[in-house]
């Protein structure tokens, strides 16, 4: 089990060096599956995997003035309130079997959205642009804000969304921003984000820490190659290949 943990963490790196995605996407259906964890466990676990293995990629995004920290504020401004208020009615309600179902049909409807913002990454800078005629610039930061919570609440249940899918609302309501901010400051929000949630699924009991230690291990020398076969590999063919693991996952989770 230990070989399978780190392989299966070194595998989840690889696809994110290759991508940019995925990583919980694919990760919280591979712990439910493969190592059968309750999907409760299973996304407080992702989550601090997440959370640790981006806070890097969120320095060096820093250093390189490739974060645009006013609109990462904003995320969090909603993200962070949200994600608390989900995680503290999760301890008054307690676990049942009503929020495992909950929790099991966000994560799978978090997977395919996921899917569909990976497949038509390129459209949704051109919507946009089309919504840029339409919204009043007074308006973005509170927009902008709405979509933290909404990112807050979709984190926090499913672990999923703060990726491929912030990047996505980036995009829609900032589409003038380039491609490296759009990606620097969505992982700049997805860290604190990720953490806060995974501090509060800790607190349930909700983390496999000596599996997490495990996927770790595996995970660092995954994103280093990933990295290095993104060179040489076709994007549309990895992109495909993505998508399609998204959305057989998710179908899985739900049906």
């Amino acid at each position: 089990m230990i070989g399978i943990a780190v392989l299966s963490g070194f595998g989840v790196g690889a696809i994110v060096g290759m991508t940019g995605v995925g990583g919980g996407s694919l990760m919280t259906p591979l712990l439910m599956s493969v190592f059968r964890l309750h999907p409760a466990l299973a996304i407080g676990t992702d989550l601090w995997f997440a959370g640790l293995t981006k806070t890097s990629g969120a320095i060096a995004h820093h250093r390189h003035g490739q974060v645009d920290w006013r609109i990462a504020k904003l995320l969090l401004a909603g993200s962070i309130p949200a994600s608390l208020a989900t995680i503290a009615l999760m301890h008054l309600t307690g676990l049942s079997q009503g929020w495992s179902s909950a929790l099991t049909l966000t994560l799978g409807i978090a997977l395919l959205l996921t899917a569909v913002t990976v497949a038509y990454r390129r459209a949704w800078h051109a919507v946009g642009l089309r919504l840029e005629r339409h919204i009043a610039v007074a308006r973005k930061p509170l927009l902008t804000a709405l979509c933290g919570v909404l990112l807050g609440v979709l984190v926090s249940l499913s672990s999923i969304g703060a990726g491929a899918i912030g990047a996505t609302l980036i995009l829609l309501l900032h589409p003038r921003l380039e491609a490296r901010h759009v990606v620097g400051t969505d992982i700049a929000h997805a860290v604190p984000l990720t953490l806060v949630a995974g501090v509060g699924h800790a607190s349930l009991g909700h983390v496999d820490w000596a599996l997490l230690a495990l996927l770790l291990v595996g995970s660092l020398p995954g994103i280093w190659l990933g990295a290095q076969l993104a060179r040489k590999l076709p994007e549309r063919l990895v992109r495909t290949l993505l998508c399609a693991s998204l959305v057989a996952a998710g179908l899985k989770v739900i049906y």
